[in-house]
């Protein structure tokens, strides 16, 4: 049986990282694996990934944010996540719904229920397996580099303290799996591949 995982956090929980590694070795264990990103994943939706974190682009409105958001997420889940479940291999993403709610619905002030119904439509109820919920007690970002930083990542303090503050006061659901991401690289890592281990199958 193949497994959708997300990895889903603020900006600097280190999901990105974590997603690298559990790719690694579940490749070192040879098992059916692929890693894609949010937005972004097929050749359309990487295209709509550099309309939405285009800094030139100050002008966007929140509300179109939030559709190409979707958009982009439904090209993914029709092209490259439902086809490869499908087949049996496992999905390892950085990013789902979750970020929707949280930086177009919390940090932008929208109704999540509008975030909600949008990405709905977009998934056709494409939900994953798995969902790591990286929890950190940073507010801010670190700003030393930020001409590196893209159109979200430039955004104020106050807005990542909102996203930060939603991943951190999520209720549990069968399918959320907290992880502590003030810890080491080593012990992050484990405390996944434990539930990989123990839920999800992949020993």
């Amino acid at each position: 049986m193949s497994l959708f995982i997300t990895f889903e956090g603020p900006d600097g929980s280190g999901k990105s990282t974590m997603a690298n590694l559990v790719y690694e070795e579940l490749l070192r264990r040879k098992k059916p694996v692929i890693k894609t990103r949010e937005p972004g994943g097929t050749r359309i939706g990487e295209k709509i990934r550099g309309v939405i974190l285009d800094n030139d682009l100050t002008e966007m409105n929140m509300r179109t944010e939030a559709l190409l958001y979707a958009a982009s997420r439904a090209q993914h889940v029709e092209e490259k996540i439902i086809p490869n479940i499908e087949k049996g291999i496992n999905v390892l993403c950085e990013r789902f719904v979750l970020s929707s709610l949280a930086y177009q619905g919390s940090g932008r002030g929208q109704k999540l229920d509008d975030i909600l119904s949008i990405n709905n439509f977009a998934t056709m109820g494409c939900e994953p397996d798995i969902v790591f919920i990286f929890k950190t007690d940073k507010k801010t970002l670190n700003r030393k580099n930020e001409e590196t930083y893209d159109r979200l990542e430039m955004e104020s303090d106050d807005f990542h303290k909102k996203v930060t503050d939603f991943y951190n006061k999520l209720e549990k659901k069968d399918n959320y799996y907290f992880i502590d991401a003030t810890q080491t690289i080593e012990e992050v890592f484990h405390d996944c591949m434990k539930i990989l281990e123990t839920k999800g199958g992949l020993i």
